[in-house]
């Protein structure tokens, strides 16, 4: 669960609910997720013992159901990325002969007229700050969900949160990145069948 989130500006954010919101999204991810790199990682973080928490298994989860999706998920329902080993999986990134490129995916809290947004930020998340943990930064790009508002006891806040609204917004990131690599396949095959005619 990352810090509150401000008015600043993003460089993306839409509602789970609006029109063609999967689509969209997808579109944006296939300009801004490096869909060639040869060690692309996609760190879903959270706990599945809190509903508010749960955006990033879930995430993790509904991504690993898709078994042509050929990128390396950590964090799942099953498996969780949490406060106990985010710092052990941080530091692994070291021991790669390829740097990874780490799409970090993670709950946060912001203001109610917000909550159901998904965000896209260049740059690493700060996993905890809302609930006070000290965690090490994650992530060459984040995307966030905003589950419910903040500002105070976002322990209970997180614990309350409605398992739905944090399900259908998991749902609508895993399907856009999943639309994404596909939508970046179709066009590795669309290049390849033009060049092989020029």
């Amino acid at each position: 669960m990352t810090l509150p989130i401000s008015n600043s500006a993003f460089s993306y954010a839409l509602h789970y609910e609006d029109s063609g919101a999967t689509w969209r999204l997808s579109s944006f991810l296939l300009e801004h997720i490096p869909f060639h790199h040869e060690n692309l990682v996609f760190c879903c973080i959270g706990s599945d013992r809190s509903t508010g928490d749960a955006l990033g298994p879930l995430t993790g989860s509904i991504l690993s159901n898709f078994v042509s999706f050929p990128y390396k998920i950590i964090g799942s329902l099953e498996e969780p990325l949490h406060a106990l080993n985010l710092s052990q999986t941080v530091d692994s990134f070291e021991n790669h002969k390829v740097p990874p490129f780490v799409v970090a995916i993670d709950a946060c809290l912001g203001d109610q007229k917000r909550i159901g947004e998904i965000l896209f930020q260049p740059g690493p998340l700060l996993p905890g700050k809302a609930v006070k943990k000290e965690l090490p930064p994650i992530g060459d790009v984040s995307i966030k969900g905003i589950v419910n508002f903040g500002g105070f006891m976002e322990h209970t806040i997180l614990q309350t949160t409605r398992l739905n609204i944090t399900y259908e917004m998991s749902n609508r990131i895993a399907r856009a990145l999943y639309l994404s690599w596909h939508r970046h396949s179709l066009k590795k095959v669309h290049q390849r069948h033009y060049e092989s005619h020029n």
